[in-house]
């Protein structure tokens, strides 16, 4: 059995295992998984949209928000053609439900708003109205990914903040290391979130990714009071820049592909983090979900 087959037959018992009915009552909270990386063109919203399809081929009822308010690229990336967006929302034109499109694998994408200025400039009060939306989405899904702008806007910090776990991505550069120092600091001292995942991306081997990851942890951990949490790397593939290129997620169209086992392996990961200490999530769908915990609520 080579890797492909037997990473393939353990997804196959995780999706077996998932299985198992629950009432609607019963149903835990969200996950929230906010994905972020500083700087732009690390490869984020590949990782975003890669590990909700994974998570989704896995059996788990996952959706994945378009956090980036400004340069939205989730539907172009998964071939979407979205009949409103985030836009619309808080203008009032459509609900939540109206936005929410159906990707490969029974993935649920919230889409949202490119080339429109003013959706950067968002003041705290729209961007918590985004999130409060989804106290109507009618069925809690198993995870929230959200895949967040690039950079260290406050549309970052509101999004991150209110995450279970928030998930770095990073390359080898020095401007993708130094931005993602730059976003943990400001998290961990603007926002209080004090531990982070690690994901290494676009490097040659595993070796490569630790060695990356451990640059990064030696300069935060010395200078912040942060935990940061190495979670894997997705090497170079041919197969996911093809992928992009229709539109499709390399775990959907190459699935046998080194980056596609990578975000594989990466759900099956993501399924079995422990509960983050940090809590903190502040408000709407985010902060109902930490009161079902018994966490308390800012």
């Amino acid at each position: 059995m080579n890797q492909a087959e037997g990473l393939d037959r353990i997804m196959q018992q995780l999706k077996n295992n998932m299985r198992a009915p629950l009432a609607s009552a019963m149903r835990r909270p969200p996950r929230v998984i906010a994905v972020t990386g500083g700087k732009g063109g690390v490869g984020k919203s590949c990782v975003a949209v890669n590990l909700g399809l994974a998570l989704s081929m896995a059996g788990r009822d996952t959706l994945l928000l378009d956090a980036d308010l400004g340069l939205a690229n989730v539907d172009v990336l998964l071939g979407l053609q979205p009949k409103c967006n985030i836009a619309n929302l808080l203008a009032g034109d459509c609900g939540i439900e109206d936005l929410v499109l159906d990707a490969a694998h029974g993935l649920k994408v919230v889409p949202a708003t490119s080339g429109k200025r003013n959706m950067v400039q968002m003041s705290q009060s729209e961007y918590a109205a985004v999130i409060r939306a989804f106290d109507d989405y009618p069925q809690p899904p198993e995870f929230l990914i959200v895949d967040t702008a690039a950079g260290i806007s406050s549309s970052v910090s509101m999004f991150a903040a209110a995450a279970d776990d928030v998930l770095v991505v990073a390359c080898d550069e020095p401007a993708s290391l130094t931005d993602a120092y730059a976003l943990i600091k400001v998290l961990a001292r603007e926002c209080g979130v004090r531990n982070f995942k690690v994901v290494a991306n676009m490097v040659y081997n595993a070796s490569h990714g630790r060695q990356l990851f451990e640059k990064l942890e030696r300069v935060a951990t010395r200078f912040l009071d942060v935990t940061l949490e190495f979670t894997g790397v997705v090497p170079h593939d041919e197969q996911l820049r093809r992928a992009v290129r229709r539109q499709m997620g390399v775990v959907d169209a190459w699935p046998g592909s080194p980056s596609a086992l990578a975000f594989k392996k990466l759900a099956m990961a993501a399924d079995n983090w422990d509960e983050s200490p940090d809590a903190h999530g502040r408000i709407g769908f985010f902060a109902e979900h930490r009161m079902v915990r018994g966490e308390q609520v800012a």
